[in-house]
């Protein structure tokens, strides 16, 4: 009972009164009674406040070796948890001496890979892949111009309301990460997709979702991930699409075009720049292209003298410093 409580007071309390999103508060609550239902079964039903350092190191290495998580994930439970014993700290659920993490060993972080991104041909094939003909066609189409548009998460996507899609002005209105807000132009391409969708879905309340499902309710989060996987298997895409994905795609588009970086992190909504800074990476193709551009292709025409088949001496006659 005490673990119950305690992850309802920390979820409903201090995670509501910091004005976390309802998702992440989900999320949160779902780590902790992961924990809860370890401790229950490995230790027999032992107590939030009879936790120690060594339980949780148990607990990472049974996510490490019989869960198959990796080091992101075990950072995200380590993280959960050391804000779940300093909130109950907090409110004098337990002393500074109780908690079970306070000098707990700093977990290695995972190496951080470059993002996935699609090529123009892909983005191009993944758009035209929703019909044309049909209202959940149109609105899908919205989906992705939208998602590869503006970079937007699938969370925000979902959460847009049809009072904060303004097309005469050309822009969106999203709620990020913490409950921040940014405002987002449109390029025409979107305001053109958003518009028809609009049309034949009918008019609806400013404080109603702006995509909806067939039974006229808001599209969750899930539904969005899942709309963007069906269309990449039909437009037989060869990578593992999300909508992540296509904000990595946006993101990294943009860079390609010369975009400032500071400029690309205000469009994702990024607090810290250094979130943004992976999508400077280079493409092969960008490397190839260097590699052509180089001056030494200026110095060295000497080389287009010599003639093939002809035998050379091991070194010139002349020479008389150096060995070879």
């Amino acid at each position: 009972m005490k673990w119950d409580y305690w992850i309802c007071l920390y979820t409903e309390t201090h995670c509501t009164a910091r004005g976390l999103r309802a998702t992440t508060i989900a999320a949160y609550k779902a780590t902790l009674r992961q924990f809860r239902d370890y401790l229950h079964v490995r230790f027999n039903q032992l107590g939030p406040d009879q936790v120690r350092a060594r339980h949780v190191l148990e607990y990472l290495e049974h996510l490490r070796v019989a869960r198959d998580n990796s080091e992101s994930a075990l950072n995200r439970h380590v993280i959960i948890l050391k804000n779940f014993y300093r909130a109950l700290v907090a409110m004098d659920h337990l002393t500074p001496e109780q908690n079970p993490l306070i000098r707990f060993p700093k977990i290695k972080s995972s190496p951080r890979k470059l993002p996935v991104v699609l090529t123009s041909d892909e983005v191009r094939k993944l758009l035209r892949v929703p019909a044309a003909n049909t209202i959940i066609g149109l609105r899908d189409r919205a989906i992705l111009t939208l998602l590869y548009g503006t970079g937007i998460r699938a969370s925000e996507c979902a959460s847009l309301k049809e009072g904060e899609v303004d097309l005469e002005d050309q822009e969106i209105r999203v709620t990020g990460k913490g409950g921040h807000q940014r405002c987002l132009p449109l390029n025409d391409s979107v305001v053109k997709a958003l518009r028809l969708y609009r049309q034949v879905r009918g008019t609806v309340s400013p404080y109603v979702a702006f995509f909806q499902s067939r039974v006229g309710k808001e599209l969750s989060r899930n539904g969005i991930y899942d709309r963007v996987r069906i269309h990449a298997r039909r437009a037989k895409i060869p990578k593992a699409v999300s909508p992540h994905k296509l904000r990595h795609t946006f993101a990294s588009h943009l860079v390609k075009a010369g975009v400032g970086i500071v400029t690309i992190r205000d469009l994702l909504g990024h607090r810290q720049i250094s979130s943004t800074q992976i999508y400077l990476h280079v493409t092969a193709h960008d490397l190839r292209e260097a590699a052509k551009r180089h001056p030494i292709v200026h110095f060295a025409s000497f080389v287009d003298d010599l003639l093939p088949g002809v035998k050379l001496p091991l070194q010139n006659s002349r020479t008389t410093l150096g060995y070879g």
